[in-house]
């Protein structure tokens, strides 16, 4: 990923106007983006177009690490930002004004329950999208390069 290139943000409306508060006034506006509910900006490299692809989400923490949920609201299919990082785990991570390099990878099943429990104490809501599709959300684990 170079400085030079193009990021574009998440095609959904309120998302886009979210992460353009939180790009313009480097995370003051949009970290926290309900009481409690903190978001970072993920940027993935598109696994079909090579575009770079920024979405904001949800996230918790695990020690250093931070984790996210491809959750899609318990939509049958996985979020793009999700197969993306499968094709090439290097992302760019934004959390609040802090911009660094990561590598993502899924929680172990070992890790899972834990992880999981971190991230719907944060956002219950999880769990009922769990209930509503068949796959299985997936935990993932940002690592700071």
């Amino acid at each position: 990923m170079t400085a030079s290139e193009q990021v574009l943000d998440s095609p959904e409306g309120w998302v886009a106007e979210h992460i353009r508060r939180y790009v313009e006034t480097d995370g003051a506006e949009g970290h926290e983006w309900r009481p409690g509910v903190w978001t970072l900006l993920l940027t993935t490299r598109g696994r079909r177009s090579g575009k770079l692809r920024r979405t904001a989400l949800i996230y918790g923490r695990d020690g250093d690490a931070y984790l996210v949920v491809g959750s899609q609201g318990g939509a049958p299919e996985h979020p793009a930002w999700y197969l993306n990082l499968l094709a090439e785990p290097e992302v760019q991570v934004q959390v609040g004004a802090e911009k660094f390099t990561a590598r993502a990878r899924l929680a172990t099943p070992e890790e899972k329950p834990r992880m999981w429990r971190t991230m719907s104490a944060i956002w219950p809501a999880y769990d009922g999208y769990q209930t509503r599709t068949d796959r299985e959300i997936p935990v993932v684990v940002l690592e700071r390069v």
